[in-house]
């Protein structure tokens, strides 16, 4: 069975198990919230030196947690993450930011996310390689309910950092003018 055969099945079966689901565990949010998953992403870095490079993947991971002020939308913080390991070097992109995830449909499980913060870069070569400056992320998701407090929640993400001078451990600069960027997609799992 091809891969390609292998997701269209698992998107049936989502598709279905979502359709019960919905009957069974209309959406309702209130009160603390939170959630993480894991996907696959591809990234992008640029340099003042170095111009861009390629897109390269690697496994990307996400935790966020809040509050709801209203049914509408959830407001609290996001850790994304992005990895990927070559010739025994590991490179990490991450944003943390404070976040906003606003639902069009009160009784409905889309929705878009936004948030602003943070930004960092690291690889663990000897010596170190890393930086931090700005970030922000945008993405959409859909919360497929399965059940009372819990829903699948299948997203599409984009974090940019804006990460400026990166620092070798023990001094010096590596590269200015740092720019990177993350596009990935994940399922997760959150509970309301």
């Amino acid at each position: 069975m091809t891969t390609l055969a292998r997701v269209l099945g698992l998107l049936a079966v989502l598709t279905t198990s979502a359709s019960v689901a919905r009957a069974q565990y209309p959406q309702r949010r209130e009160g603390f919230w939170i959630g993480f998953g894991l996907g696959y992403g591809s990234a992008n870095v640029t340099c003042d030196g170095c111009g861009s490079g390629p897109r390269t993947g690697g496994v990307t991971a996400f935790v966020k947690l809040g509050g709801t002020p209203s049914p509408n939308l959830l407001i609290g913080g996001a850790i994304n993450g992005w990895s990927h390991a070559s010739g025994g070097a590991t490179e990490t992109m991450g944003n943390v930011t404070a976040s906003l995830y606003y639902y069009p449909v009160a009784r409905g499980g889309l929705f878009l996310t936004g948030g602003l913060g943070f930004s960092d870069y690291r690889v663990d070569t000897s010596p170190v390689v890393d930086g931090t400056g700005w970030g922000f992320t945008a993405g959409v998701g859909y919360d497929i309910r399965v059940g009372r407090n819990v829903s699948l929640t299948p997203v599409a993400n984009f974090a940019y950092g804006g990460v400026g001078d990166l620092n070798v451990s023990g001094g010096g600069t590596f590269a200015t003018g740092w720019k990177q960027n993350v596009v990935d997609f994940g399922l997760g799992v959150t509970f309301h």
